[in-house]
């Protein structure tokens, strides 16, 4: 079981910053790629940015450039870092784990809202 706990979500205005964290506990042995998604009111869940093991990234084109994804393996912890933000990016963030076997895990969601 692994359990996943997002955090620093917030209001900010447009070309603002924050960083989003996720907190993995339980069996963090068997997670293999990390990522961060985010839904917005009456769109669908879309891959933000994600992370493998070793530390090689992917973004999504509407983000590269101001996200930096990362990830403590030691300190069992993933980050978004977020600059530039814009009205668009106002979503809910949500982390996801993925094990070795494919399964995936998913934390509650933490708000995101850029104000214009």
């Amino acid at each position: 079981q692994v359990q996943l706990v997002e955090s620093g979500g917030g209001l900010v205005q447009a070309g603002g910053s924050l960083r989003l964290s996720c907190a993995v506990s339980g069996s963090s042995a068997i997670i293999n790629d990390m990522g961060w998604y985010r839904q917005a009111p009456g769109k669908q869940r879309e891959l933000v940015a994600s992370i493998t093991r070793g530390g090689n990234t992917n973004y999504a084109d509407a983000v590269k450039g101001r996200f930096t994804i990362s990830r403590d393996n030691a300190e069992n912890t993933l980050y978004l870092q977020m600059a530039s933000l814009k009205p668009e990016d106002t979503a809910v963030y949500y982390c996801n784990a993925l094990t070795r076997w494919n399964f995936s895990y998913w934390g509650q969601g933490t708000q995101v809202t850029v104000s214009s």
